[in-house]
């Protein structure tokens, strides 16, 4: 019998039927389209890296030939076709695996930035009072101290421990996606905690009460499941905005240090060789930027597809 209030309860909810989303996110051009160009990207750098590595590895400088420095983009016959960096690298093979270690720290970043910004969201929220006016009051105590400061000092912070127990490399990666991480939660946690407002007092909450329910069958069973469409739309905005700031942090010189390439770090290092009046290597900063770009686009091309997929004011919406 309580199974069955339950299930009566859930089918009340503002949950969308899955087949309803799907439908809409096959629709949406703007989905379709930045899904494509990501995934095309995602498949280039991640699939290209055993080949990457094999034959002329960018991370090791020994096995470079100086003698090829400084060459433009070429042919697909000398498989060169981004060219050569400073010290004789392959510039395709170095924004490839990159590109890898970029969207891996964007994922990283905003997978820690989703669950921070959700659980401390989803508490405010659903306690209120005095749990409430404490999670809040430090959300904005954190929202005016800087940014980049905070990230710095996170990044001091774990860097010893971290570099105890994990290869120089590995740490330095998750050091910097663990920094971006928890600094970028705060938005997310705000946006959780008015969604959890809004839906606390819903006729489906109060009835799961009445049914006897206990608070995490509720948590975890009607009001995480509503919340859904905000997080994965908010989800969409963190990536970018997580791979946006690595690069800006590598192009500072305070990100992935050397040898690991990023976007952000072969933009610093083209920056200057490219602008070079007398013998511009354009090559160095065109490409590793326009492969940024294109997939900052591509994910802001996604976020707005699915912020149409999930508008609770469509007409097939449970409101």
């Amino acid at each position: 019998m309580k199974d069955e209030k339950e299930s009566d309860l859930m089918s009340s909810s503002l949950i969308l039927h899955p087949s309803s989303l799907l439908g809409h996110a096959l629709a949406s051009g703007r989905l379709r389209f930045g899904g494509a160009i990501l995934l095309l990207i995602a498949l280039g750098c991640v699939g290209t890296l055993p080949l990457t590595l094999r034959h002329g590895n960018p991370l090791h400088y020994d096995r470079q030939n100086p003698a090829l420095s400084r060459q433009g983009p070429q042919t697909a016959a000398t498989a060169q076709w981004f060219g050569m960096d400073l010290l004789g690298r392959s510039l395709l093979g170095r924004c490839m695996l990159g590109g890898a270690i970029s969207l891996g720290v964007g994922l990283g970043a905003a997978i820690i930035s989703v669950v921070l910004g959700l659980g401390v969201g989803l508490l405010a929220g659903y306690r209120g009072g005095w749990v409430d006016g404490l999670l809040m009051r430090m959300v904005d105590v954190l929202y005016g101290l800087p940014y980049l400061l905070l990230v710095i000092l996170l990044k001091i912070a774990l860097e010893r421990p971290l570099g105890k127990v994990m290869p120089p490399m590995a740490s330095n990666l998750v050091v910097l996606f663990l920094a971006i991480g928890l600094v970028s939660w705060l938005t997310m946690a705000r946006v959780v905690r008015g969604q959890v407002l809004s839906l606390r007092n819903q006729p489906f909450v109060e009835a799961a009460r009445a049914a006897g329910l206990t608070e995490w069958r509720i948590f975890f069973g009607h009001l995480l499941p509503n919340l859904i469409g905000p997080v994965i739309v908010y989800a969409t905005l963190i990536v970018p905005q997580a791979i946006l700031q690595e690069s800006f942090l590598s192009f500072l010189g305070i990100g992935v240090q050397q040898p690991l390439p990023t976007w952000g770090s072969l933009a610093a290092e083209g920056l200057m060789p490219a602008l070079n009046t007398v013998n511009s290597h354009w090559w160095l900063l065109v490409y590793p930027c326009v492969l940024l770009a294109v997939t900052l686009l591509s994910l802001n091309f996604m976020g707005d597809g699915l912020r149409d997929v999930f508008d609770p004011r469509r007409e097939s919406a449970k409101i």
